[in-house]
């Protein structure tokens, strides 16, 4: 059995080793245009940055220690230009001799991954503005650097790379600017969310234009002028286009495969592609979202690793199958770390989902024990079925274990209420006896057994203030005087048994503490005398954080650019 794989790094390098494992006799021929056949993506910004300092660092095989390992014919600066599936044939050239010839497979693999989305504006090749997708590409942003001393850079985009990028040029001192078409970063977070990575970002000094549209670019002075649609233009040393990658389908299309989403190649579970005895893997495949059912198509090297691994599987005479892809990822961002999985609750309601919410901000170990810090975490459920439906957390440390826990609950098909009987482990260093999974699970249970009832963000404006409702603020009189929502009075959770009297009987009480915490207890007190409540979810550090975020976002909508 011969085997052709295009395309090498997570998807088609691990079916190559897969196969290798599975089939000692195959002869494996991997073509790579690049030349490197196996790097890691998600550490070039941080080549450009300096924290990896050996470039070799970044290629994790060669062809020859492939060879040397699997015996697979690993040729890189090769480019497949044709497929022909009624042959069994592709047609290649050597890149570097321009040389061209036929190579016959039994059965094809696609590894093409996702190129850097182009956008068709003026200026879009001139020297100063980049992309960033291959070992190339990072050589060529290092060596500009290097070379040039540029003293600022945009970056057009707010997603995984801009964002590590991001921080890795502010740290070599540069000013940057992100201009992001919608109004927040990291759309796999909700806006609400989002606004804690915002707060990050511009704690260290970068700008954000979010809202805004880049219209094309121009050299002036020895730098490029990024043009905006709705605002004056933003000039600097280098721009890097990191809008997002689009699926490198055109050999499948002009084969003739049948195509999915945003251009995408159709495979079902097993990676078939629809023409037989070819299959497809990685960031160019149409897959099933796992929690929506839905057709997505998710870049990260978790899925294209499985991926590559299944169609290697099933090549071999097995029946492997893709159960579909949830987004879990995670991201540094300068001090926080930002991570998520699943679907976040914006996603959830435009899927025909009823979705809902609880905010908790639990800290990351014992309290008692010094060096915790406290965490954002925002649990979305189904209403009804209260299954768990996706998570996001902001914060520091253990946001990487929470969010693998959840991720791992979701794929179990686990509801929201069941994280309250997860067994994970404790000591006073790493959590709590109650982790802050349990307690997401635990808030879920009161909310379904109607122990407490709550109210969102989104519900604040239309509070009424005219007396008909009683609005609550439980925190300290120092903790109040430091800030709080309009119209809520205060009385602290500790007194409130002692001045029930101040509180109206038969008015719908509204309760808000810094937290959740405490004005959960008020209303469970309140709840013991007859009054009918409501918790602020999330507390009003979320309502303080989120509020501002939007004001910052609307000023800078006013005049093009968000300061730090």
């Amino acid at each position: 059995m011969k085997v052709v794989i295009i395309g090498g790094v997570a998807g088609g390098a691990t079916a190559a080793a897969r196969l290798r494992r599975l089939d000692e006799t195959a002869e494996i021929v991997v073509f790579e245009r690049s030349g490197y056949v196996s790097y890691a993506n998600c550490g070039l910004p941080y080549y450009i940055g300096g924290v990896i300092e050996d470039p070799e660092a970044l290629t994790l095989q060669t062809p020859e220690s492939f060879f040397a390992r699997f015996r697979v014919d690993m040729r890189v600066r090769h480019e497949v230009i044709a497929i022909h599936p009624e042959g069994k044939t592709v047609s290649v050239r050597n890149l570097e001799t321009g040389a061209e010839f036929e190579e016959r497979y039994d059965k094809l693999i696609l590894s093409p991954g996702a190129s850097p989305t182009q956008p068709r504006l003026p200026g879009v090749g001139l020297e100063r503005v980049f992309t960033l997708r291959t070992v190339e590409d990072t050589f060529r942003i290092k060596d500009y650097i290097n070379a040039h001393h540029p003293g600022s850079a945009v970056l057009a985009g707010g997603g995984f790379i801009s964002l590590e990028l991001a921080e890795n040029l502010r740290e070599l001192g540069m000013e940057v600017t992100v201009v992001q078409r919608p109004r927040q970063l990291m759309n796999p977070f909700d806006p609400d969310m989002a606004a804690f990575i915002h707060s990050e970002v511009r704690r260290h000094g970068i700008r954000l234009a979010l809202g805004q549209t880049v219209e094309g670019f121009e050299e002036r002075d020895g730098g490029v002028d990024v043009l905006l649609k709705d605002g004056g233009p933003l000039h600097a040393g280098m721009v890097v286009l990191a809008i997002g990658v689009t699926p490198d389908t055109a050999l499948a299309k002009e084969a003739g495969l049948e195509l999915g989403l945003k251009g995408s190649i159709a495979v079902n579970d097993r990676m078939e592609t629809s023409v037989p005895d070819i299959y497809a893997v990685g960031d160019a495949v149409q897959v099933k979202h796992f929690v929506t059912g839905q057709d997505a198509v998710i870049s990260l090297a978790g899925p294209a690793n499985k991926q590559g691994r299944i169609a290697a599987d099933n090549i071999c005479g097995g029946d492997s199958r893709y159960s579909g892809s949830q987004g879990s990822s995670i991201v540094k961002v300068f001090d926080l770390t930002a991570a998520s999985t699943g679907v976040n609750e914006t996603n959830a309601r435009k899927a025909g989902l009823e979705a809902d919410a609880v905010v908790l901000s639990p800290m990351s170990h014992a309290g008692y024990y010094p060096g915790g810090k406290v965490m954002t975490m925002k649990v979305v459920f189904e209403k009804g079925t209260y299954r768990l439906l996706g998570a996001q957390i902001v914060g520091y440390e253990g946001v990487d274990k929470r969010i693998d826990v959840l991720a791992a609950a979701i794929r179990a098909g686990m509801t929201a209420i069941q994280l309250r009987d997860l067994d994970l482990a404790y000591a006073p260093p790493y959590s709590s006896a109650k982790d802050p999974v349990n307690m997401a699970g635990f808030m879920v249970e009161n909310l379904a057994g109607g122990v407490v009832k709550q109210f969102r963000l989104e519900d604040v404006k239309a509070l009424p203030r005219d007396g008909s409702v009683t609005l609550l603020d439980v925190r300290t009189p120092q903790e109040y005087a430091g800030g709080g929502i309009e119209g809520f009075r205060n009385i602290p959770v500790d007194e409130l048994r002692e001045r029930l009297g101040e509180i109206e009987a038969g008015k719908p009480v509204y309760a808000v503490c810094q937290s959740g915490l405490r004005s959960y207890i008020a209303c469970r007190i309140l709840a013991g005398h007859g009054f009918e409540t409501y918790n602020f979810s999330g507390g009003f550090r979320f309502y303080d954080a989120v509020v501002n975020d939007r004001r910052l976002i609307e000023q800078a909508a006013a005049c093009g650019m968000d300061l730090p």
